[in-house]
């Protein structure tokens, strides 16, 4: 038994010595990359993803060596028939693990998005962190850190916000009925026109919409940054503007009311308490309408 320990000590010594060799050509070869794809100016996502591959490459290469040192009778085409039955049960075992890591490099090659991009994904949106090989981190507006796998970036629509500078923002305003619509319009376009954070390069759109229930509905459109904080500093501007001057032309921003129909005569309170007792306060023989405004 002894003996045998003995005939086999040189082998796992360079077995031994074969994996330290490995594990120094990995940081040997991952320094070499980094300055090269520094160089090139790959991203660093796409950089970190070739390093990751290689890193990986090189281990296997390494242990496949070292395996067959130490078990002289191990030869590749069995170390190859063992990984092609391994990796069935593997597959079936780690299936999301591979899906996300396929989809990882899929996303990492194709480049949808970008770090510092908005994105949002099955009511998910945030601006995007950190992509890795298995999944996406996004961090919300609220502060919220989100990780999200990356089968379901890969598999699901994803809307890119932030893909351009600019976006389109939408707000519906009305007028009364008794206004001049195509005076009310260009009132709405003057106040949007002197705003900076409404870009004066593109068109201003203002579109009457159709007859609400109190007002004619206008649709104003107009251009701004494509982060989120632009588009709530625009529309807060944008609406305050608009407020204003429609005040400033006498112009009636209209508010619901509510039209309310009695068919039988109403008690009110001063005619319970008359102490007297005699005639209740109430309207006779007619309907009576009162009319609550909102």
């Amino acid at each position: 038994m002894g003996s045998q320990a003995l005939a086999h000590l040189p082998n796992v010594i360079s077995a031994i010595v074969i994996l330290a060799l490995t594990w120094l050509g990995t940081k040997a070869l991952e320094t070499v990359l980094t300055r090269l794809f520094s160089r090139l100016g790959i991203r660093k996502s796409l950089s970190e993803l070739f390093r990751k591959l290689v890193y990986i490459g090189i281990w296997i290469v390494g242990v496949l060596i070292a395996a067959i040192i130490i078990f002289p009778s191990l030869t590749p085409g069995k170390i190859l028939t063992g990984l092609g039955l391994g990796s069935i049960a593997i597959g079936f075992a780690f299936k999301d693990i591979f899906e996300n890591f396929l989809a990882g490099i899929l996303i990492l090659f194709r480049e949808p998005f970008q770090l510092g991009d908005v994105i949002e994904c099955e009511g998910l949106e945030g601006y995007v962190e950190e992509i890795t090989i298995r999944d996406t981190h996004i961090r919300q507006t609220d502060g919220q850190r989100v990780v999200i796998p990356n089968s379901v970036l890969f598999k699901n629509p994803v809307t890119v916000r932030t893909d351009r500078d600019l976006r389109r923002v939408t707000i519906m305003r009305g007028i009364a009925y008794g206004e001049d619509v195509n005076a009310g319009r260009e009132v709405i376009r003057h106040a949007l026109e002197g705003l900076d954070t409404v870009n004066q390069e593109k068109d201003i759109q203002i579109f009457a919409q159709g007859f609400g229930a109190s007002s004619i509905d206008f649709e104003v459109t107009w251009w701004t940054g494509s982060r989120p904080v632009d588009i709530r500093k625009s529309k807060n501007k944008v609406v305050a503007a608009v407020k204003q001057a429609l005040d400033s032309a006498g112009i009636e921003i209209p508010f619901p009311y509510r039209t309310l129909t009695f068919k039988e005569p109403l008690q009110t309170l001063i005619g319970r308490n008359r102490e007297d007792g005699g005639a209740t306060s109430g309207v006779k023989g007619k309907e009576e309408k009162v009319t609550e405004e909102k």
